[in-house]
């Protein structure tokens, strides 16, 4: 599986195209149902193997990976805590089954930028006699052309404002891209701009009502597991970019060398510090995703984002030496290491960003 998303993995970054065909073998291996809980069904991985099967797909394909996490995301918060309307939710298991079927929340706005800083939306949700009609415009919403439901984060027109977040279905008239995704990786995963024009719902499609404040906010430490399958997605880049520094320090023999450069200091070196790098951080990462699991009450939610943090700097730190030990052929277009290198670059920038993740952390040590 990993094998054939990869062959399809430059194709889909050099058209920024919609991965479906790469989707549709995830899905086919059962892995964007893998989350859905054992009471609806489904096999109910929690959050170590999310965590692998997005290190793994992320090694083929770290767009599609995206993708798939944001799906098995959803599925895993219901499995635990369930919050959709029961006959819906039912309904999307379903589907699910017989088909990818892809959810992803719609919450960062051009003015709000990320929930995770704080702030109310102004997508706006009015209520009319059939129930909600949506209008706004969310950023950065992964795989928008292929989302089957969009979880649309949105301030309600009452007396007294609530916000909730609103289950909206993709074919629903009044969705539109209205902003191409055209960043320097990650180029197929279509997180595009999206506008909602009056787009009505049925009055129970809403999950997570309430009023503004903490607890309608995003909630970085109580989410800080569900971070660590994201951490373990670009870790996968990382692997990915380590395995073809090793199939060229093998395949290149230099003519005054006479030997290939992997026998020199210079490169088995890199190689170490690239492995140290990356399985420090695996280890960080699946055994605190392994504790979660277990239920361990000492792990705290810091020490997940902790581990967030240091996974994803150890992972751009080591696809960054791969690159500069191979030097022009490293940054050469068509170069995987190059697709690679890009795409590693994404990895911080996922909400919560260090700095909050820091300063939760801090806050924490400082007041323990």
């Amino acid at each position: 599986m990993t094998a054939r998303i990869a062959e399809l993995a430059a194709g889909y970054d050099q058209s920024g195209a919609f991965p479906a065909e790469s989707l549709r073998i995830a899905h086919k291996a059962g892995l964007l149902t893998a989350t859905i809980g054992k009471q609806y069904g489904g096999q109910g991985a929690r959050v170590e193997e999310s965590a692998r099967i997005l290190h793994r797909i992320g090694q083929g394909d770290p767009s599609v990976a995206l993708i798939a996490a944001m799906t098995l995301n959803t599925h895993a918060r219901q499995a635990v805590q369930p919050h959709w309307p029961e006959e819906l939710y039912a309904r999307l298991v379903k589907e699910s089954f017989e088909r990818p079927v892809l959810v992803n929340h719609a919450r960062v706005e051009p003015e709000l930028g990320s929930p995770a800083r704080g702030g109310l939306p102004s997508t706006l949700a009015r209520r009319t006699p059939d129930g909600w009609s949506l209008s706004g415009t969310k950023r950065f919403v992964t795989g928008a052309e292929g989302l089957d439901w969009f979880l649309v984060w949105a301030t309600t027109d009452e007396p007294e404002p609530r916000v909730g977040t609103f289950l909206v279905p993709g074919g629903s008239p009044g969705i539109e891209v209205t902003g191409r995704w055209d960043q320097l990786g990650l180029r197929a995963s279509g997180s595009h701009d999206v506008t909602f024009r009056d787009v009505e719902i049925p009055y129970e499609h809403v999950i997570g009502i309430g009023p503004y404040g903490a607890a309608a906010e995003q909630d970085n430490r109580a989410g800080a597991a569900l971070h660590l399958p994201l951490a373990a997605l670009y870790l996968g880049v990382a692997r990915a970019a380590q395995s073809f520094f090793h199939t060229f320090a093998h395949e290149r023999v230099p003519a005054n060398l006479g030997h290939p450069v992997a026998r020199t200091e210079r490169f088995r070196r890199a190689a170490g510090e690239i492995e140290v790098l990356l399985t420090a951080a695996e280890e960080l990462v699946f055994g605190g995703a392994a504790r979660v699991d277990a239920g361990d009450t000492s792990y705290a939610p810091e020490q997940a984002l902790g581990a967030r943090v240091l996974a994803d700097r150890h992972g751009v730190r080591a696809v960054e030496l791969a690159v500069r030990l191979l030097g022009n052929p490293g940054l050469a277009r068509g170069n995987p290491l190059e697709r690679h290198f890009r795409d590693i670059q994404c990895a911080p920038v996922h909400a919560p960003q260090e700095d909050i993740s820091l300063l939760a952390i801090g806050t924490k040590a400082l007041n323990p």
